[in-house]
């Protein structure tokens, strides 16, 4: 399957309740990782994979993600009468970079029925999920190796974290198998968000999914899970264990990964992209050290 036939969908419904009041008014997704909104990386990792049909799934009051990826004639016009060809740049780098489309979830029930709703848009190809609060490093690309593994076993793929088991009852957790291929695995069952002594091992799911169209059938009677949602971790669960179905593979990252959902992670995040910035890292670095040094 050719990149450019995998169209790429991204949940962004979520009210991000952990960065109030930031997000009263201001999308999660659109809070500045550097000089960036975190999205815009997640869209430049699916086009850098050769992804450029973008679908989000949106909730309400998430209009500035729409601006974000839009032309803004007006500022365009200013910063070329200044003279200012590197702002212009980065102004419409984020309205050139792919073809973003928008469509509401309409009641939140969870990422199942996010990804559910994508069903007209993606039709009949294969597809990934990418998740707004995961950003991987462009020195460490993901997405090719799942589509790989993809076109090499005819099945769906999910990208797993080796992690502290103290920290797996945060996230979807896979039991697998191993493959002939480094760092693949092939999923037999899944748990979401299991206690540490349930987990069947300390591989968890972060946020990349390589799906097929099957899922749609899944999702469609996958009833409310935890917190009363439908998950989309219970209706994969359901594909792997039926011999009927496509397989689901995993593909275990180890390259360099951001979580952008949770507070510290996110200033985390800032700093370990900014200090390895050639524009910012310089400064940065230095002070970094001095700053540590008085902790």
């Amino acid at each position: 399957m050719e990149p450019a036939k995998i169209k790429a969908v991204m949940p962004v419904a979520g009210l991000g309740t952990r960065f109030l009041p930031a997000t009263k008014a201001t999308p999660k997704e659109m809070l500045p990782v550097v000089d960036k909104p975190a999205i815009q990386y997640v869209v430049e990792e699916a086009v850098a994979a050769g992804i450029r049909d973008v679908l989000m799934i949106i909730g309400r009051n998430k209009n500035a993600i729409a601006n974000h990826f839009d032309s803004v004639p007006e500022l365009e016009e200013k910063l070329e009468e200044k003279g200012d060809q590197a702002k212009l740049g980065r102004v419409r780098a984020s309205s050139d970079l792919a073809d973003v489309h928008l469509l509401r979830q309409g009641e939140p029930k969870g990422l199942g029925h996010a990804v559910f709703r994508a069903k007209a848009h993606v039709g009949d190809a294969p597809f990934v999920v990418m998740l707004g609060d995961d950003l991987i490093d462009e020195r460490d690309p993901l997405l090719p190796t799942m589509i790989e593994v993809h076109e090499k076993k005819a099945a769906m793929v999910v990208a797993l974290m080796e992690v502290d088991p103290e920290h797996i009852h945060l996230y979807g957790c896979a039991s697998v198998e191993p493959t002939d291929m480094p760092d693949v695995v092939k999923v037999v069952d899944l748990v979401e968000k299991p206690a540490k002594e349930d987990a069947p091992s300390n591989l968890a799911i972060i946020g990349r999914y390589l799906l097929t169209p099957a899922i749609f059938d899944v999702l469609e009677h996958t009833e409310p899970g935890k917190g009363g949602e439908i998950q989309l971790t219970d209706a994969l669960k359901e594909v792997a264990a039926d011999p009927e179905n496509v397989d689901v593979y995993g593909v275990v990252f180890r390259g360099r990964r951001y979580d952008t959902g949770d507070k510290v992670d996110y200033i985390k995040a800032i700093l370990r992209i900014a200090a390895d910035r050639d524009d910012l890292g310089p400064e940065l670095r230095p002070w970094i050290k001095e700053f540590a040094a008085t902790l």
